[in-house]
């Protein structure tokens, strides 16, 4: 089942649980999903990968609004956000611990035959593609530059 229509079934029972918060995040993710599907040279269905891709971002914006809304002391925009990236997590793969990470990030320096920070482009473009939607960017960027230096 695709994650359309996935999200489209779990709005079906947010209505009818009157769930608020869980509805407004998943016409959010459904709402990205449309716009990508129409975009110029979209051809219609998404691909999983395009998915998970639409589904990261909407978890990363989520992040960095709480932050934000947490620095200005705004707790209730903050609640907002955090419920809905509840939702959205839900629908990603499990997240890698930073052990995992690091683990990953290493057998991809081998990989490359990279030998130190001068390789951090070659470190950071395979291993982000391998680590796609299971750790978060920062993360990676942070552990290789550990690993490279």
């Amino acid at each position: 089942m695709s994650l359309k229509s996935t999200i489209e079934s779990e709005i079906k029972q947010a209505m009818l649980n009157k769930d608020k918060d869980r509805l407004r995040a998943l016409r959010a993710i459904k709402s990205q999903i449309l716009l990508a599907e129409t975009e110029k040279g979209g051809g219609g269905e998404l691909s999983e990968d395009t998915e998970m891709k639409l589904l990261t971002k909407a978890a990363k914006q989520r992040k960095d609004s709480i932050e934000v809304f947490e620095k200005q002391g705004r707790d209730d925009l903050a609640a907002t956000e955090k419920s809905e990236l509840a939702v959205i997590e839900s629908f990603l793969p499990k997240q890698l611990t930073e052990e995992e990470v690091e683990v990953e990030v290493k057998k991809v320096i081998e990989e490359v035959g990279a030998s130190g920070p001068q390789d951090m482009g070659k470190v950071m473009g395979a291993a982000t593609k391998k680590l796609a939607g299971k750790a978060d960017g920062k993360m990676i960027s942070t552990l290789a530059k550990k690993l490279l230096s």
